[in-house]
């Protein structure tokens, strides 16, 4: 049998990434799963028809029937409500740690060695939900926050220093929104320090706008951002099943790593196909550490309002 992945919400993102994955010719079939199953339809024919023009086999499967997601590689978990102009991730709190804490039980119920790629906001807390709901082993469940924040910011790097932004390397850690930890340290153009382009503060100017990246495509759009979260899924997605063992900054369960335990936040990870192959430790100054115990405490405060018994 060839690779089968689901996508659970047919909104902008699930669509987006299914388009995309279905033009890397990656899996044999992607299954869009919706509450709304005529939307799922309507989209997966949309992408099938895209598909002939490029001579591309990916089968695509809208439907609201969760056993067609049997036997999983992956299951990505875009549903949920989506920010309106004037709230933040935190106001979705309550309404989608319901809705994923359903999904992620019925897709683990039909697909029990799948690993879990989550998107819904608040990022961070939804994973912690999932894995609380699926009962499996943490490193089988991924948070995708990282890769769009690292990407934001090189883009506002880039357009300051009106160089390539695929010349830039960089990590963010932290949790997915406001808290998010800059590590200026840790960022390079093509090797050279970042401290060779631009003062800390200087940087710290960029992480602001980064920060707020998502919340001015809700301004713009009246809805969240798709293309980029959508791209940096199919990017997770490629090196699980390609076992490529890409370094990526993504939303993971620690267990004492960086001092820390018991909670979803984003680090550096190796990602392969397991899941998360490694959490890399790195060597934090006394500024980096503050921040980030500052984002866990955040993260952990909204785990508490929700008193998750599943």
């Amino acid at each position: 049998m060839g690779i089968k992945i689901t996508i659970i919400g047919s909104g902008n993102v699930g669509a987006t990434c299914a388009s995309l994955l279905a033009n890397k010719n990656l899996v044999e079939t992607i299954v869009l799963i919706d509450i709304k199953q005529r939307i799922s339809k309507g989209k997966s024919l949309d992408i099938s028809q895209m598909n002939s023009i490029y001579g591309l086999n990916t089968n695509i499967i809208g439907t609201e029937n969760y056993e067609k997601s049997v036997n999983s590689e992956i299951v990505i978990i875009t549903c949920g409500v989506t920010r309106k102009p004037g709230m933040n991730r935190d106001d979705l709190l309550k309404i989608n740690s319901d809705i994923i804490h359903s999904v992620v039980k019925k897709s683990i119920f039909f697909s029990p060695n799948a690993k879990f790629i989550i998107v819904s906001n608040p990022l961070d807390v939804m994973s912690y939900v999932s894995y609380m709901t699926a009962k499996i082993n943490p490193y089988r469940i991924i948070g995708m926050a990282g890769i769009l924040d690292t990407s934001r910011y090189r883009f506002f790097l880039s357009k300051k220093l009106n160089i390539s932004s695929y010349n830039i390397q960089s990590l963010l850690l932290g949790s997915h929104g406001d808290t998010m930890v800059p590590l200026y340290r840790y960022t390079t153009i093509s090797g050279i320090p970042i401290k060779e382009f631009l003062s800390e503060k200087e940087n710290d100017e960029i992480i602001n706008k980064t920060k707020k990246g998502g919340e001015n495509i809700v301004d713009c759009l009246g809805t969240s951002a798709w293309m980029a979260p959508a791209a940096s899924i199919v990017e997770m997605v490629e090196s699980i099943l390609k076992n490529d063992k890409k370094i990526f900054s993504c939303s993971v369960f620690l267990k004492g790593e960086y001092n820390l335990s018991e909670l979803y936040l984003g680090v550096p990870i190796i990602l392969g196909k397991n899941g998360v192959d490694k959490i890399i430790e790195l060597k934090l100054n006394c500024k980096e550490k503050k921040l980030l115990e500052n984002s866990a405490n955040h993260v952990k405060k909204m785990i508490k309002k929700l008193s998750i018994n599943y």
